[in-house]
């Protein structure tokens, strides 16, 4: 019983020796696959972020202070040159009114002596001893002065109790539209105090007015590509609202001074718009312009992702196939990049065939040397 165990165990150890060896004389073999250059046209973009604006936007300012009385046209509203918009009811204003009662009163004065000229002048004329020319000089002289006293007191009503003579009427001023297009905002509402636009104070804006069929594409490009634009250039503009439609873009405009946004400096772009009728493109839409910035037509070209680099003179290279599995080092020279393919100047030719090294299938190859 004990040979008998012995035995086993020993032919177990024998069994476990045998195992071992052929184990070792396996070895695994990564099989690469292969591919060759190929024709490309390489494209190396940009994309500048920013907004779609109209050309020209205009905003509507009172020539005179008050507060909105009637406000007769929406948002969006489509409006032609000299259109209302709204009304504005004058506020007497208690140092106007001053002057005005101050340029009445001498006004009157003025009525009162020339009156007296008038009077003198024509008693001595209608005794021949002053002449015609002398008479008639001074009566144009008083209607004048009445003339101008009349002006002064139709000013002194409007601005103390807001009304035009005797008509009783709250005088009104119109704000009509000094542009056609649509109106874009109207930030006021019926009550809201309004000031006039004047040297000193821009003045409250009751609209703003716009041309929408004239759009404009504002954006930042950052600064080591915007040495590659060139003015009148075409870009293509995709809207962040309408993302199925790309809209053909003219760049009309490169700032020459940036601005450091986030500890970037940026320079801003600006490109006319070419709309399509199929869409309405609201001002303030979010936008992204695609700008290329050199372009290669049909060049020979391989993958970035076989392209490899030295590590200590970040030389670029590939591996080129010379027998079964085997491959070499070839140093290359590569131009313009799009991402995806890179084109390739020098080094290899189109019936090389080159080392797919990050994606390397491992078959199994046994060595016996029974």
């Amino acid at each position: 019983m004990k040979k008998t165990i012995i035995f086993s165990i020993i032919a177990l150890a024998f069994i476990a020796v045998i195992l071992y060896f052929v184990k070792s004389n396996k070895q695994t073999v990564e099989l690469f696959e292969t591919e060759t250059t190929f024709k490309a046209t390489i494209v190396d973009k940009t994309v500048a972020t920013g907004k779609v604006q109209p050309l020209e936007e205009v905003e509507i300012k009172p020539q005179i202070s008050g507060i909105i009385d009637k406000i007769y046209l929406e948002e969006g509203a489509i409006v032609a040159k000299g259109d209302l918009i709204a009304t504005v009811r004058i506020i007497p204003n208690e140092q106007a009114l001053a002057g005005a009662r101050g340029r009445l009163s001498n006004l009157q004065l003025d009525v009162d002596n020339a009156k007296i000229l008038y009077d003198r002048n024509r008693a001595l004329y209608n005794k021949g001893v002053v002449a015609k020319q002398v008479f008639e000089s001074n009566e144009l002289a008083y209607n004048q002065a009445k003339q101008n006293l009349k002006n002064a007191q139709d000013d002194y009503e409007i601005i103390r109790k807001g009304s035009t003579g005797s008509s009783g009427k709250t005088a009104r001023t119109n704000i009509r539209a000094t542009t056609s297009g649509m109106i874009l905002e109207i930030p006021v509402k019926e009550g809201y105090q309004v000031i006039e636009s004047n040297n000193f104070n821009a003045g409250t804006t009751i609209a703003s007015i716009a041309d929408m069929s004239k759009m404009i594409f504002e954006g930042q490009v950052d600064e080591a590509d915007v040495g590659m634009l060139e003015k009148d250039s075409e870009i293509m503009v995709t809207l962040g609202a309408i993302d199925e439609k790309k809209f053909p873009a003219l760049l009309t405009f490169i700032a020459p001074k940036g601005t450091e946004v986030q500890g970037a400096v940026q320079f801003k772009i600006k490109a006319d718009v070419s709309l399509d009728d199929d869409y309405f493109v609201r001002a303030g839409y979010s936008a992204n312009a695609e700008i290329v910035l050199e372009q290669r037509d049909s060049v020979m070209s391989i993958r970035e992702a076989i392209l490899q680099f030295d590590k200590e003179t970040e030389a670029p290279y590939v591996e080129v196939k010379i027998g079964d599995n085997e491959f070499e080092k070839r140093d290359i020279e590569i131009g313009l990049s799009d991402g995806v393919n890179v084109e390739v100047l020098s080094g290899i030719t189109d019936e090389d065939e080159l080392k797919i090294w990050n994606k390397a299938d491992k078959g199994t190859l046994n060595n016996n040397n029974n």
